[in-house]
């Protein structure tokens, strides 16, 4: 009978515990902080707007990092979040990233794009994002940032976005009335997370291809949007995250885009991962690897800082030794 009871308990401990599991699985995430106010991109509408809806204002979020102690400007990442072009995974691969860059001295601005379920198709995208770029230089004093070291970090879609951004920039228009306008669009360099790369089938995400360029695309828009394609000489630096055991978005866009980086000489670092879930970044799907919690960012770090966007600490001023009398 004590046995039996034992047996019993067991089972009703190991219940409760699943229990809590799956309700902290359904807990909503929530931003680490104070969400900062979100900042327009444009004055009045956006070109090509749908509607005067959020969703149809593309808005950026400034997490500005703590000023260097010598008074320096920071540099800065604009944030890209994925969400197959249908929405935005902000909290996981937008506020998590921000607060982390954050630690490391960046200063991260996440931004609102437009999005293909509200209807918003290829340029649209493009647009946003390049006017954000141009945006966060224009203002670089106000923020406290470097314009020449202002990187994109995107995932999933968002890491298609910042692609995008990485192989179709330009230098902007000098005579523009807009300020802004006449900023560069190129970033200084970029971080992709397991990103939507292709759009040729098999490797393609079908669901961010048809948010992006509808569901029967032009073959000349698809050849465009296929970033491996892309990539020139100019392309940006770039550091690339991805999973062997992605089954949502293949590691293939990802080796694609690294060997394009690689045949025009491009500077880059590729961490392909033998397990893990697709949309890992810095959210719960990382119990793949239970010992580190995000290996990629300590690497992703590192080459940070060999880009010079984290400041190397000063070294300590050496003993003075005693002199003898």
């Amino acid at each position: 009978m004590k046995k039996i009871c034992l047996i019993c308990l067991c089972l009703l401990g190991a219940l409760a515990m699943a229990n809590a599991a799956q309700s902290a699985a359904k807990t909503p995430a929530k931003p680490l902080g104070e969400v900062p106010a979100a900042v327009p991109l444009w004055d009045g509408s956006a070109p090509m707007a749908l509607g005067n809806e959020a969703a149809d204002t593309p808005v950026i979020f400034p997490y500005l990092a703590k000023p260097a102690a010598d008074g320096a400007p920071r540099s800065a990442m604009l944030v890209c979040p994925g969400g197959g072009y249908s929405g935005w995974n902000w909290i996981y691969e937008g506020d998590f990233y921000a607060h982390w860059l954050n630690e490391q001295g960046i200063s991260a601005f996440v931004l609102r794009y437009r999005l293909g379920k509200r209807g918003y198709r290829h340029p649209v995208m493009l647009t946003d994002v390049s006017r954000a770029m141009r945006f966060i230089r224009a203002h670089a004093k106000a923020y406290g940032i470097d314009p020449a070291r202002v990187g994109v970090m995107g995932s999933s879609a968002g890491g298609h976005l910042a692609g995008t951004l990485l192989t179709h920039f330009d230098a902007g228009k000098p005579d523009a009335a807009d300020p802004v306008e006449r900023e560069s669009s190129r970033p200084s360099l970029g971080v992709l997370m397991y990103p939507v790369i292709m759009m040729d089938d098999p490797y393609a995400h079908k669901g961010s291809r048809a948010n992006l360029l509808g569901e029967n695309p032009d073959p000349k828009q698809a050849e465009d949007m296929s970033l491996e394609k892309q990539v020139k000489r100019d392309t940006p630096p770039t550091f690339i995250v991805h999973s062997r055991a992605d089954d949502i978005v293949p590691a293939m866009n990802s080796l694609k885009f690294a060997e394009a980086l690689d045949a025009n000489k491009v500077p880059y670092e590729l961490h392909v991962y033998d397990l893990g879930k697709h949309g890992f970044g810095m959210g719960p799907k990382h119990e793949w690897l239970p010992d580190q919690r995000y290996p990629w960012a300590a690497e992703c770090e590192r080459w940070l800082k060999q880009q010079g966007f984290v400041a190397a600490p000063k070294a300590a001023p050496a003993p003075v030794s005693a002199q003898a009398p």
